[in-house]
């Protein structure tokens, strides 16, 4: 049945614009009603309205005879496959560039838009994407909340208390200079903006969002390139978060002056809900996601229920936000902000809401961005009237970079460590983007206007992305040419190790290593107990010295610090333990091993053997292969077997320990030259004896002349120093491969060592290792270390793995 409705007060649409765009795509069951003039003759202002029958949510199957693709839900499950799958073909196609996921997310999301799909007439009528797209553009704006919301979790607001000079005057002169520089662009040509666009609020949220860097945006790419521990990259997040700060102000701001263009009671009403919202915030919800993060045992996760009532929490925050006409997504972000980050409560709501985020509802946001982009459209417009918005966003991007680079070289920051920092304060991303969306819905853009932003942002975030990974490289600093070893260590400075602590059930094996490490007054021990954990829960990595402050207590590590510091007082004097706890991503823990081995000046990095990897752009990884690779010093991996645990004393006058018999595997080269040393430091304690194995290749083939000489010296020079030394047996074994080396060493094997010592695989005849690398499980241990770790080795003796240091620079 046709109804005829008169309308009154209402403008005919010119040329019937959205009739003529959709005639291929409008159902038959729309249903096109035609304005009528009054019986008295009066002509009523009028348009033509389209009313569309909505079908059924579920199609009743193609057997039926049903279209499945005409129906809302099968549409919308239609459409988050398509988007999933063009996202990954172009994260595929563009992976040798080094662009980020955010850049294919893009075109994955533009490509379902009007400016490709959304042209063609078969895809209106065979999809009919019309009948869906009310629920993904929610979908997408749910996204978009729980995106600010898991990310208000990872945010640390405490860090703006420890800002520095250095943080504070680079935030502000790159929020400043380009904000104030585009507001007055903006003003000057305001004349030929749109009504909306050239308002002095509209004006000046432009200026502040492309003075701005988002935290967010930050922390995602950053991860991505594996920056987020590096120098650059934590320099840049901690900036970054007083950038958020200004950037929640200027939104609020620019919200309130909005609110008061109709009514300027409408803007104090506003501030007074956004002060309410804060009170509830900091005086309710913020003390009892402490208390609940308090109540939750260590190690257990937080109770279901509890977790589910706050992600309901965020759907409540936006509609109460919603409700007095602040941005939908502030009130997630607040809620974010106030649960506490790192393990515990904020690691199980990350856990939980993520994955869902990431994959499932993240899609529909780009879609969203992608239907409000249309390149056909941009083409269309009047440049003259996209020229001002041009010119402003132009010039903030340019300032924003030139500003920041030129106050990195006021702070004398290294060149190509400036030039990096402010290509990564210049990026953008999805905070930029839910922006656009939401100066849409105020009707501030529209779609050419919206098209271009989407167009300048996506290519500046995909040109220096690239320039990023090119420019900087973490690891440069940890490149050294200054010998820092065992061998090279003169014998009257104390030797300084950075103990690494990965789980508190090695602590026992780590002590006692340090114990034969042989501390005494002639030759003391300065120790850097580092205690890793893994990044969970937040987004910045810590680096705390206990001496300087004192660590959360979701990072206690207390039971393991006791028990250094007892060791420490049995050892009076000859050794000194600093302790430091480091919260770092996996793929990265092995930057703070070598930074802080680099500040301390360390001469070995103690590692304790967890076979634990995880797969870094695709390859399987460990933190020890890391730091194997990129250490400034010595390194050696512990293998413990429990055998050296029950010898230590607990008291300065315990009885006399028993007698530790250690074993030296010599198979030359660099490492096994710096095994020897570490040895002939341990033999020096009169309750340890020591056997020296060396292995010769038959006839020397294939020896190295110029590590023959270097090997000949370090063990001639060991063996006139312990020759008389009753506790100290020196054997050499002639080998022709690899074959003959293991029954060599199980020959050598009586089941009774407490250690044995060997150097992993620097400058080893590869004659007298034939055959060995097809079984081999672990090349952080070397081959002959994997063989005396594992299973099938006789005996229980921990394992000692060395590498001497690799000079890189």
């Amino acid at each position: 049945m046709t109804r005829k409705f008169p309308v009154n007060g209402l403008l005919q649409s010119p040329n019937n614009e959205w009739q003529q765009q959709h005639q291929n795509s409008i159902p038959s069951r729309i249903l096109q009603e035609k304005m009528v003039k009054s019986n008295n003759g009066t002509a009523f202002s009028s348009y033509e309205i389209l009313c569309q029958i909505q079908p059924n949510t579920h199609p009743s199957g193609i057997f039926y005879g049903d279209n499945p693709l005409t129906h809302a839900f099968s549409l919308l499950l239609f459409h988050l496959i398509l988007v999933t799958a063009m996202t990954r073909m172009v994260r595929f196609i563009l992976k040798p560039l080094k662009q980020p996921n955010i850049v294919s997310q893009i075109i994955g999301g533009v490509i379902i838009g009007p400016s490709f799909l959304g042209r063609s007439k078969w895809y209106h009528r065979s999809i009919k994407p019309e009948a869906a797209q009310f629920l993904m553009s929610n979908l997408g704006v749910m996204g978009f909340m729980f995106f600010v919301f898991v990310y208000g979790v990872k945010m640390d607001p405490t860090l703006l208390k420890k800002s520095g000079k250095m943080h504070i005057s680079i935030a502000l002169t790159s929020i400043t200079i380009p904000t104030i520089a585009v507001f007055v662009i903006g003003l000057c040509l305001r004349k030929t903006m749109d009504k909306e666009l050239g308002a002095v609020s509209s004006i000046g949220v432009l200026a502040g969002y492309l003075g701005i860097t988002a935290f967010p945006v930050l922390y995602h790419i950053l991860k991505e390139l594996n920056l987020l521990n590096s120098d650059v990259g934590r320099f840049a997040l901690a900036t970054a978060l007083i950038s958020d700060a200004f950037g929640i102000l200027s939104v609020l701001a620019f919200e309130a002056s909005q609110q008061g263009q109709t009514r300027a009671e409408n803007a104090l009403w506003y501030l007074i809900s956004i002060a309410v919202i804060f009170s509830i915030l900091l005086g309710c919800l913020r003390p009892i996601m402490l208390w609940i993060n308090h109540k939750t045992p260590e190690g257990q996760q937080v109770d279901q229920s509890l977790v589910v009532a706050i992600l309901l929490g965020v759907f409540v925050m936006a509609f109460i936000t919603d409700m007095f006409g602040i941005a939908i997504v502030n009130g997630p972000l607040w809620l974010g902000l106030a649960i506490p980050d790192g393990p515990g409560l904020g690691a199980t709501l990350v856990q939980k809401s993520e994955t869902i985020m990431n994959e499932f509802l993240m899609p529909f946001s780009f879609i969203l961005i992608g239907h409000y982009t249309d390149f056909f459209a941009l083409a269309a417009f009047d440049w003259k009237y996209l020229k001002p918005l041009f010119l402003m966003v132009l010039t903030g991007y340019l300032l924003k970079f030139f500003v920041t680079w030129m106050a990195t070289m006021y702070w004398r920051m290294p060149f190509r460590d400036g030039l990096t920092f402010s290509l990564i304060m210049s990026l953008r991303g999805q905070i930029e983007f839910i922006l656009f969306v939401h100066l849409m819905d105020k009707r501030i853009l529209n779609k050419p206007e919206f098209t271009m932003l989407v167009i300048v942002t996506t290519a500046l975030t995909a040109t220096f992305t690239p320039l990023i990974s090119i420019l900087y490289d973490p690891t440069r600093p940890y490149m050294l040419n200054q010998r820092r070893n065992l061998q090279h260590n003169p014998p009257s400075e104390e030797l300084r190790i950075v103990l690494c602590v990965l789980d508190t059930e090695n602590t026992n094996g780590l002590i006692q290593l340090l114990d034969v490490t042989n501390p005494t007054s002639n030759n003391p021990i300065s120790v850097s107990s580092l205690r890793l954990f893994e990044l969970a829960g937040r987004a910045t990595p810590l680096l705390i010295d206990h001496m300087k402050q004192e660590a959360p207590q979701i990072y206690g590590w207390t039971h393991t610090i006791n028990a250094l510091r007892t060791y420490q007082q049995i050892k009076q004097g000859f050794m000194k333990i600093q302790f430091f706890t480091a919260v770092a991503p996996k793929q990265s823990m092995f930057q703070t091993v070598c930074e802080l081995s680099l500040e301390q000046e360390a001469s070995l990095i103690i590692l304790p053997f967890i076979n634990r990897g995880f797969y870094y752009h695709g390859v399987r990884r460990t933190l020890n292969s890391q730091v194997l690779d990129n250490a400034p010093c010595s390194i050696a991996i512990l293998v413990d077997k429990g055998h050296l645990e029950t010898t230590m004393p607990t008291t300065a006058n315990s009885a006399r320990r028993s007698r530790h018999r250690f074993a030296v595997m010599f198979l030359g080269g660099a490492d096994a030259r710096e095994a020897l040393v570490y040895a002939d430091r341990m033999v020096a304690n009169e309750e340890v004896s020591l056997t020296v194995i060396r292995f010769l290749s038959h006839n020397n083939i294939g020896d190295n002349e110029l590590e023959k000489k270097l090997d000949d010296g370090i063990v001639t020079s060991f063996w006139v120093k312990n020759e008389r030394n009753q506790r100290v047996v020196y054997k050499e074994v002639v080998v022709k491969n690899g074959e003959e080396t293991i029954g060599a060493i199980n020959d050598m094997n009586d089941g009774g060592f407490d250690l044995l010592i060997v150097g992993r695989k620097q400058g080893i005849n590869p004659n007298i290792l034939t055959g060995l690398s097809e079984w081999s499980e672990s090349d952080e241990l070397g081959l002959i270390g994997d063989y005396v770790s594992s299973q099938d080795f006789v005996g229980s003796a921990s394992v000692l793995v060395v590498q001497q240091q690799v000079l890189r620079g």
